[in-house]
C-alpha cells in the first residue's frame, strides 16, 4: 500500500474531528523531545558540531579528517556533538572518545537508517523523531559548525545555520566547510549566479563561513574565533 492509500485508508476510519484531536496530543511529544533535550545537552558544556555524510566509509579520507577533528576539539577541551550515526558523525564521535573527550549523539529515528554510533557518551545519546525540534538542539547548544562533506540533511542543517544567522535570529557563530574541493563548486555557483547574476544574496554573506582543507585548520577557526570576540557558551 502506498502513502496515498494509506492516506485514503486512513480517512475511512477517522472523523476530521479525530485526526485534530491526534494533532493536539502531538504536541504533548514534541514539548517532551524539548524538554529533554535542554535537560541533557544544558549540562554538557562548549561543545562544537560535527556533520557529514552517514554513507561516508571508515578509511576513507573525510572519515580520517573527521576522527581527527573530534581528537583536536578535545584537546582544546569541547566537546563534539553529531547526528549520531554511522558515517562522518561516527567518525568524529570516534575521535572525540580517543580524545577522551564528551561524545554526544543527537540520532534521529529514521526508517532505512540509523542506529546509534558506538563512540557517543551512554549518558549523552539523545534520540528524537522531529527533524526540527534535533535541529533546534544544534542551533543552541553548539558553539559552532563543521561541515564535511554529506547530502540533503548536511546541506539542510548549513543553510539553516547561514540563514538564522544572516536574519539575526541567533547569534553569529563559526561556521567551517571542510574539503574545498567538494564545496568549491557550490560555492563559485553562490558567487556567479546567486550573487553576480540574481542579486539574492548580499557579498558580505560570505563572510558568515570559513573554507578549510586540513583537520587543523578547521579546529583553529573555532578557537580563534572565541579568543578573540571572548564569548561565552551559548548556555
Amino acid at each position: 500500500m502506498n502513502q496515498e492509500d494509506m492516506i485514503r485508508e486512513a480517512f475511512k476510519h477517522k472523523s476530521w474531528n479525530e485526526m485534530k484531536t491526534n494533532d493536539s496530543w502531538r504536541i504533548f511529544k514534541i514539548m517532551a523531545e524539548f524538554v529533554e533535550g535542554f535537560e541533557k545537552l544544558g549540562r554538557i558544556g562548549p561543545s562544537v558540531a560535527v556533520f557529514g555524510s552517514a554513507r561516508t566509509k571508515p578509511g576513507t579520507k573525510y572519515y580520517e579528517t573527521a576522527i581527527e577533528i573530534g581528537k583536536l576539539l578535545t584537546e582544546l577541551g569541547y566537546g563534539v556533538i553529531t547526528g549520531g550515526g554511522p558515517g562522518i558523525m561516527e567518525a568524529a564521535n570516534r575521535g572525540a572518545k580517543e580524545g577522551r573527550g564528551k561524545s554526544i549523539g543527537i540520532n534521529i529515528d529514521l526508517a532505512f537508517e540509523q542506529s546509534a554510533n558506538p563512540y557517543i557518551d551512554p549518558d549523552k545519546l539523545i534520540n528524537f523523531d522531529y527533524f526540527f525540534v534535533r535541529k533546534t538542539m544544534f542551533m543552541k547548544y553548539a558553539q559552532g559548525f563543521i561541515v564535511l562533506p554529506g547530502g540533503l540533511g548536511t546541506f539542510d542543517e548549513l543553510f539553516e545555520a547561514l540563514t538564522l544567522i544572516q536574519t539575526g535570529k541567533i547569534g553569529h557563530f563559526p561556521i567551517v566547510l571542510v574539503g574545498k574541493g567538494y564545496w568549491k563548486g557550490l560555492i563559485q555557483w553562490m558567487k556567479d549566479v546567486m550573487h553576480t547574476e540574481e542579486h539574492n544574496i548580499n557579498i558580505k554573506d560570505f563572510d558568515l563561513f570559513k573554507l578549510v582543507d586540513t583537520p587543523q585548520e578547521a579546529v583553529n577557526v573555532i578557537d580563534e574565533f572565541y579568543a578573540q570576540y571572548l564569548l561565552s557558551p551559548n548556555f
